[in-house]
């Protein structure tokens, strides 16, 4: 699979890195910018992972694992979609690697995910994320 199909997305949130951090991890949060979904998992490495919810009038439930839980730093994971209509395999799964960089209370948040089947796939991922940031931004920086 081509290097350059990796869906990137980046922000600059007004806020700590600390604020941005529990963000990522709090369930309730994510429910809110991340498109209703809910996420369940005990935030540790190796633990698994899953988001359940209603996309565009689908009902999901993604999964993945937790690859690196390095706080305030760098959240990583794994993402299997069954709603992208292939097999549950390895090799049809993304690593999703959210990373967290900044200073004078402001945070970089910087996202990549492989394994995109197409540019197409790569594209529509990116424009995802990028809504999903946005969500991010202005969730944390309501609450300050």
């Amino acid at each position: 699979m081509p290097e350059d199909r990796i869906a990137k997305a980046s922000i600059t949130i007004d806020a700590p890195k600390e604020a941005v951090w529990r963000a990522l991890v709090d369930p309730h949060a994510i429910h809110v910018y991340m498109f209703g979904t809910t996420v369940n998992s005990e935030w540790r490495e190796g633990a698994p992972i899953t988001w359940k919810g209603d996309w565009q009038g689908k009902a999901y439930e993604d999964r993945g694992v937790i690859l690196t839980l390095d706080r305030g730093k760098r959240l990583r994971y794994t993402h299997f979609s069954p709603l992208a209509g292939l097999p549950d395999k390895p090799e049809n799964y993304h690593t999703v690697t959210i990373d967290l960089s900044g200073e004078d209370g402001r945070t970089q948040v910087s996202l990549a995910q492989d394994h995109n089947t197409s540019e197409e796939d790569r594209a529509h991922s990116e424009e995802n994320w990028k809504m999903m940031l946005s969500g991010l931004k202005k969730y944390v920086e309501q609450r300050g």
